[in-house]
């Protein structure tokens, strides 16, 4: 039909090419998937047969199904394709992942989560052998979709829901022993972290305050700064919570900044990302601040641009929960654990404690 592009076009079937073949499908079959069991002509046959049709081979997913196996492990990433390669927190762990996925020659498939209500369909005809989720929130539907399938399946961080295993490390421990660190001799600490809930708003709290917090990973970190603060005999309405929508170093700068000028500036800001403490220490930086005299910073993840930086940060082995979580979901471990090792990397940006 004119104007029409032939990729338009439905993709020639199986039954069409035997048909034009003369043989049966099974045939046609036959020829692709196990050719030792079809004749030299019957073989000619078919693929010229495929040749006239523009015929490819059966989908892959088709024969994977035979097969009982896809050759591919799913990465549910609750962030835009970018993401993945944008973080460098995240392209540890998929480096993990992805050192798993290559000693097993299984290819890896990244599958973004746009919040669409198209999200859960896109997980479940995804043709994997198992799922790998990126931390998101406890009402993520994508986490019932993921268990629906019935493939094994393993979060990161959390959250901890439908029987699921969980790999990571204990954040709410973390966070109060980085705590110590950044808030060692300050009035005026000020939490910079991650969103509340998948509406990513941006918001300043008091640790008096009780928002419902739907990310685990954020919730565990400011429950255990919280915990250092209060712990020390301080008032929770004097630590504040500056929440970030998202984790960028932008972000983390302008929200420092708003702060740092604002009528009652922070002396200690922890943050919880690398990424929002850079930003937090360009702002420090531009208004002229002595650090870590009169602002303390930290950060986590010990990113490679930390040290650098003389950042004083939390370590931990992205890349070694990466690889965990993959042998998990393709079945070659069954241990699980929130309770992979960090530490607490004393650098610069941070005054000695009491």
């Amino acid at each position: 039909m004119p104007g029409v592009d032939d990729n338009s076009r439905a993709r020639p079937t199986m039954r069409e090419v035997a048909r034009v073949a003369g043989v049966s499908p099974m045939t046609v079959s036959y020829a692709y998937s196990q050719p030792a069991r079809v004749s030299a002509e019957a073989a000619a046959r078919v693929l010229a047969a495929a040749r006239q049709l523009g015929y490819p081979g059966p989908h892959p997913a088709a024969r994977s199904l035979r097969r009982g196996r896809v050759g591919t492990l799913g990465v549910v990433l609750g962030e835009r394709l970018s993401y993945a390669f944008e973080d460098p927190q995240a392209a540890r762990f998929l480096a993990g992942v992805s050192d798993v996925c290559a000693a097993e020659g299984i290819g890896l498939t990244l599958v973004p989560i746009t919040g669409a209500p198209t999200d859960a369909r896109r997980v479940t005809q995804v043709a994997v052998d198992g799922f790998v989720v990126w931390t998101t929130s406890d009402d993520d539907p994508i986490l019932d979709a993921v268990a629906d399938t019935g493939l094994p399946a393993v979060i990161h961080a959390g959250p901890q829901t439908g029987g699921l295993p969980v790999i990571g490390i204990d954040d709410r421990a973390a966070a109060a022993a980085i705590g110590e660190v950044a808030f060692a001799s300050a009035r005026r600490p000020v939490v910079l972290g991650f969103p509340l809930d998948r509406g990513r708003a941006r918001r300043l709290l008091t640790g008096d305050e009780d928002p419902p917090i739907r990310f685990p990973v954020t919730r565990h970190r400011w429950e255990g700064f919280r915990d250092t603060w209060t712990g020390a005999g301080h008032r929770a309405v004097h630590l504040r919570f500056a929440v970030c929508p998202v984790n960028h170093i932008t972000e983390g700068e302008t929200f420092a900044r708003e702060l740092l000028q604002g009528t009652e500036p922070p002396d200690a800001i922890a943050a919880m990302s690398d990424e929002l403490a850079l930003g937090a220490l360009r702002a420090a930086t531009d208004l002229g601040l002595r650090i870590p005299d009169e602002l303390s910073v930290t950060g986590w993840d010990d990113s490679d641009t930390a040290a650098p930086a003389g950042l004083t940060t939390l370590a931990q082995s992205l890349r070694e929960q990466g690889a965990h979580c993959a042998r998990v979901a393709l079945g070659l471990s069954t241990a699980t654990s929130t309770g992979h090792t960090w530490q607490v990397v004393i650098r610069t940006t941070t005054r000695p404690a009491r």
